[in-house]
């Protein structure tokens, strides 16, 4: 959870911040209520804590999607949060365009399709590593398509990324950068690595 995140004390501002976001969660029970944005968690250096930061700020929604359905007599969700790593997405992605044979690029095809249905549907989405490895047209255009979605129906998405939001037109495009942005508050983590430290 947030409260017990190993990254709490290294990133005390940050904290402050992911806090106050987290405090917005509620408003998924409210009708009318303001749109729950989406961060961006940045740093240049890997091992910052923005991956462990943005599993927290998923298991803080389930929390309060669970609590918060059993308070207004609502049934939950059966997929209320899903964690994408992006990366991983990517190769799957190029495992099915390289496999040979229908029969061969079917698992391939098959896992990168519910990767795409989950990360466009669920109502909160971490997006891991997004902007880390440069991407074919193709894949681009799937990935856009994504973030296109949520954006349009206000869905709330964690993103973490080495790369700056303005930075990402180099790997993806201006187009995707400029989504993304939309309703986004970048957080900048601070420091070195803290792998294997803790």
């Amino acid at each position: 959870t947030l409260q017990t995140s190993p990254v709490r004390d290294d990133q005390p501002e940050v904290y402050r911040t992911i806090d106050a976001y987290a405090g917005t969660f509620q408003r998924q029970f409210e009708d009318g209520a303001e749109r729950i944005k989406s961060v961006y968690l940045y740093s240049a250096d890997p091992g910052t804590g923005k991956t462990t930061t943005a599993a927290a700020l998923l298991n803080e929604w389930l929390i309060v999607h669970f609590v918060g359905a059993a308070k207004h007599g609502q049934q939950p969700s059966q997929n209320p949060a899903y964690f994408l790593d992006v990366n991983r997405m990517q190769t799957v992605y190029n495992r099915m365009i390289l496999a040979v044979g229908d029969e061969a690029k079917k698992p391939f095809a098959d896992e990168f399709n519910r990767m795409l249905d989950r990360a466009q549907k669920t109502p909160f989405v971490v997006m891991d590593d997004i902007g880390v490895r440069n991407a074919s047209d193709a894949f681009r255009a799937y990935v856009h398509d994504v973030i296109n979605y949520r954006v349009s129906n206000a869905m709330a998405t964690v993103y973490t990324s080495n790369a700056r939001i303005n930075d990402l037109a180099r790997v993806f495009d201006a187009r995707l950068a400029d989504r993304i942005r939309d309703m986004c508050v970048e957080i900048e983590f601070s420091g070195k690595s803290k792998r294997g430290i803790r």
